[in-house]
Order: C-alpha cells, then structure tokens, then sequence
C-alpha cells in the first residue's frame, strides 16, 4: 500500500519568514539612525538660513526708516517678508527671541535669536546662533 502525503500548499515556512525578519530588522538597525541624525542637521541648517533671512530683513527695514521694527510682524506689515519664517527647531514662528539694540538710544528689534532648547551637533546653544 502506498502512502499518499497530503499536497504542500504554497506559502512560506517560519524560518523563512523568521530570516525575512531578521534581515529587515539588520537593515533598519543601520538606516534609522542615518536618518534621525540627517533630520537634525537639517533642521540645524534651516534654523541658520532662517536666522540670516530675518536679520537681513531687519538691516533692510533699519537702513529704509532708520529705526528697527517694534516687532516682526511689522516686517511683514511693509512687505518686506510675506510670513514671519519659521524656526524649524521648535516649528513655530512665535518662539524667536528678540534682541533690542546695544545702543540705548535706538528702540525695537535689532537681532533675533532662536528660543529652541538645547543644543546643535557642534555642541553650540541654538540662542547663541
């Protein structure tokens, strides 16, 4: 008498599925960390080109009514921006902080700087960019 085995149907076995695993997992384990720490650098340099944008525009309005803006909403108000930029640490536009003018004569918003908590990958406070 011949013994018949019931057919194999198609699919995969658990140690196939289990080395699938295991090499996504191997994968993964070198790619996520590559990517967070792109995450921050770029944000770092969007924060610098951010910062460079709002000061220019502050020199511009200073040497166009030689006063500097009470605020920087005032820089959007004579076009000289069409939106308050961003700082992309904290993605918020309301978390600048405004430095007024070392010269006591002079009033309103001379320098701003980032209210981001922490630090870059150089070791830098972001408020000290």
């Amino acid at each position: 008498m011949r013994l018949s085995f019931p057919r194999r149907q198609g699919g995969f076995t658990l140690v196939e599925l289990l080395v699938v695993l295991a090499i996504i997992s191997l994968l993964l384990t070198i790619a996520i960390p590559r990517y967070f720490g792109s995450v921050e650098k770029s944000k770092e340099v969007a924060l610098r080109e951010n910062l460079q944008v709002l000061r220019s525009g502050l020199d511009k309005y200073y040497a166009d009514k030689g006063e500097y803006p009470s605020t920087l909403a005032d820089l959007v108000t004579h076009h000289y921006f069409r939106s308050v930029p961003l700082d992309p640490v904290t993605e918020s536009a309301t978390t600048w902080q405004l430095v007024t003018s070392p010269n006591g004569d002079i009033s309103g918003v001379a320098d701003v700087r980032s209210g981001a908590k922490g630090k870059t990958r150089e070791g830098i406070p972001f408020e000290q960019l």
